[in-house]
């Protein structure tokens, strides 16, 4: 059986080679850029080339963003490793430590309002007055007459 010799990885990636090995969108690398999260350089022709090393730092950002990390807290955490090496393990624990406190407080939230949730669809009120959903102790009379908005 013949060997096929793999290509090596050039130290530049284009943004179309950043996206097919990522699996994230050109338009999305363009957004994370104008956001601060990923650099380019530019070549000659003024196109943009990574370092291979952002396809480790995307793929931080891609997994932030799943866990519902916003990408502000993202550019954040970032901004505080350098963007000449890739995400190495040690950046990832602090990030990930840094991370767990704020992931927790929204389970714990998202975990209360399913409970609530559950109860609300078990009595069928809907009630604008007591509903611990809709108006958690009555806040919105608290507030004055008229249209209210309860935050999260």
């Amino acid at each position: 059986m013949k060997k096929v010799a793999r290509k090596p990885i050039p130290f530049e990636l284009s943004v179309g080679e950043v996206a097919a090995r990522s699996g994230v969108a050109v338009s999305t690398l363009h957004f994370y850029e104008t956001k601060g999260l990923i650099r380019s350089n530019r070549n000659r022709g003024n196109q943009r080339r990574y370092p291979r090393s952002i396809l480790r730092r995307v793929a931080v950002i891609k997994i932030a963003q799943r866990t519902g990390i916003p990408l502000a807290e993202i550019a954040e955490a970032l901004s505080a490793l350098p963007h000449d090496r890739p995400v190495a393990a040690e950046d990832w624990r602090s990030l990930s430590q840094n991370w767990q406190q704020g992931l927790n407080e929204r389970i714990a939230v998202l975990t209360a309002l399913r409970d609530q949730l559950e109860g609300c669809i078990g009595c069928g009120c809907l009630s604008m007055h007591d509903c611990p959903l809709r108006n958690p102790h009555d806040e919105l009379a608290k507030a004055g007459p008229g249209a209210r908005l309860i935050g999260p």
